[in-house]
């Protein structure tokens, strides 16, 4: 049969699809019933990463897909999408005017995959453990609004915040704010290695190798009690070392599902193949990548130096060689679609302008060229990276105002090195915790961001992102956030580069594709079935 590839709208649950061809053959793998779903993330434990999946620890998108799994949540976003909805909670809302109050009522009979009962206790542990610990993923901060913790009989759970934060609904639905047995976990220190004890749609069974998590198998909990309705019985994630290795299980028939991340040429090659029996799904994505700056570093302490290449990166074209149709340029740390958008670095920077980039430099007094190092992850944003650095690399050259080389470490390497400032210039990637403009920027401007950046602007971090939190309307919130990306693109504290769509490839036989990952690239393998859908 043809390949179908759907196009899933930005209105969510609305699908155009289009008919075109495809490549692939075998019946599918997996063992038994299993839908076999395959990644690229990779999941290693080490002296300087022990505890990967603990929630008071983790802090990437791989590791957060498998604890949304299995770990529950007094709030989540309905198909990853929109305003979260309760989950472990029966109703969550503001109890006062000023957004710093928030309330909780848990279900009735909730119990963890033990068949320990459930209880505000327990919620109020798991939140408190995670602000105590403070692990150096800065995980943590996303609850740092929280102020105490009350509880009322074992149903009721009442957060007084320190300030006004109309986004915490949100918060609670990520799994730093998952529900933990204190039978299961330490509260003065992370649980080291792969297990995972929670209360959500499945269990986990970890095969490890050597220091690696290879396959996740996650079979459904019999006592789950939750807002989402698991259509299988048992999906297995299996991590692959590349996009290559991934492919060439499902085309074997190996795999069922393959996930993030696929490279350019495989989307590409599954978008204008003829016959076959896979289905390609491209939605809408969130994503983004961008330059960091370690901005008391000598080599980029001047805002200058900073500005300049703002000023020289072309991201058309870069997206042009390297991701075609599956990216867009991104000028603000908040992409496109996100409420409080601005295309702050076009207003101020325009169209690349070597010439202006020199009079910057000039002004400064900066001698050129500048040396400097871009720094970026070999494994953990896919197989095209390698190629976008060296194609920043080269447009920075052309400029004669620059001497750029470039250097890429595995990401359990790389990500400890970036936060303890070992790098004067690296790329990184942006999943949102959630779908709000705050998520893009308070996490790396605000005190204790995640990237552990030096830069501190007194006027973002203690006026406009207070401001924007009060804002239940977001759209109310608009002006303060704009003025937060007009304030970043005059300092560059980071490059905003581009925001990328997201695909799931699946074969014939397996429904729910379109729904297996969301636009901020959430796993939901909830979703998958075998056989006709709906």
């Amino acid at each position: 049969m043809n390949r179908k590839t759907l196009v899933l709208s930005a209105i969510a649950g609305l699908l155009t699809p289009a008919l075109a061809a495809c490549g692939g053959s075998g019946s599918g793998g997996g063992s038994g019933d299993a839908i076999v779903v395959g990644t690229t993330d990779r999941f290693t434990a080490s002296s300087d990463t022990p505890a990967p999946l603990d929630p008071a620890y983790a802090y990437d998108v791989g590791s957060w897909n498998i604890l949304r799994q299995t770990v529950q949540t007094l709030m989540v976003q309905p198909r990853g999408e929109g305003e979260p909805v309760p989950e472990a909670a029966e109703s969550c809302a503001f109890t006062d005017t000023g957004n710093e109050r928030y309330a909780c009522k848990l279900r009735s009979d909730l119990k963890f995959s033990s068949g320990d009962p459930v209880t505000a206790a327990d919620v109020k542990f798991s939140i408190d453990r995670a602000l105590a610990i403070k692990s150096d993923s800065e995980v943590w901060a996303l609850l740092s609004t929280i102020d105490t913790v009350e509880t009322r009989g074992d149903n009721e759970v009442i957060f007084h915040l320190k300030t006004a934060d109309a986004t915490f609904p949100f918060k609670l639905s990520t799994p730093v704010a998952g529900i933990v047995n204190p039978k299961d976990y330490d509260k003065k220190k992370l649980r080291d290695g792969f297990d995972i004890d929670g209360s959500g749609p499945y269990t986990m069974h970890a095969e490890v190798k050597g220091n690696e998590l290879v396959k996740a198998t996650f079979t459904k909990n019999p006592h789950y009690d939750g807002l989402l309705k698991p259509k299988n019985d048992t999906v297995e994630l299996e991590s692959f070392k590349d996009a290559d290795s991934m492919g060439a299980a499902l085309d074997k028939g190996d795999i069922d599902v393959m996930t993030r991340t696929m490279s350019p040429e495989q989307i590409r090659r599954l978008q204008n193949a003829n016959g076959g029996d896979v289905n390609l799904v491209e939605m809408p994505g969130l994503e983004i990548r961008f330059l960091g700056f370690n901005t008391d570093a000598p080599s980029v302490k001047s805002k200058a130096v900073r500005q300049a290449m703002a000023q020289i990166i072309d991201r058309a074209a870069l997206i042009s060689k390297v991701y075609g149709t599956q990216a867009e340029p991104l000028y603000s740390l908040v992409p496109a679609s996100i409420t409080g958008h601005a295309n702050a670095f076009f207003n101020r920077y325009s169209e690349p302008s070597t010439a202006k980039a020199r009079t910057l430099l000039t002004k400064a007094g900066i001698t050129t060229p500048v040396k400097l190092t871009l720094h970026y992850t070999t494994d953990h944003y896919g197989p095209a990276t390698a190629k976008e650095f060296e194609v920043l690399r080269q447009q920075l050259n052309a400029s004669g105002l620059f001497d750029v080389g470039i250097e890429g470490a595995p990401w359990d390497k790389y990500r400890k090195a970036e936060q303890k400032g070992q790098y004067d210039v690296y790329g990184m990637g942006w999943f949102p915790d959630f779908p709000d403009a705050d998520n893009y920027l308070a996490p790396f401007l605000d005190a204790d961001n995640t990237l552990g950046s030096p830069y501190a602007n007194s006027t973002i971090r203690n006026t406009l992102i207070p401001q924007s939190r009060r804002e239940a309307d977001r759209l109310s919130a608009t002006k303060s956030l704009t003025g937060i990306q007009d304030i970043v693109a005059k300092d560059v504290p980071v490059i905003p580069l581009w925001q990328g769509k997201q695909y799931v490839a699946t074969r014939d036989g397996v429904t729910g594709g379109e729904y297996a990952m969301n636009s901020s690239s959430t796993l939901q393998l909830w979703e998958l079935s075998r056989g006709v859908g709906s």
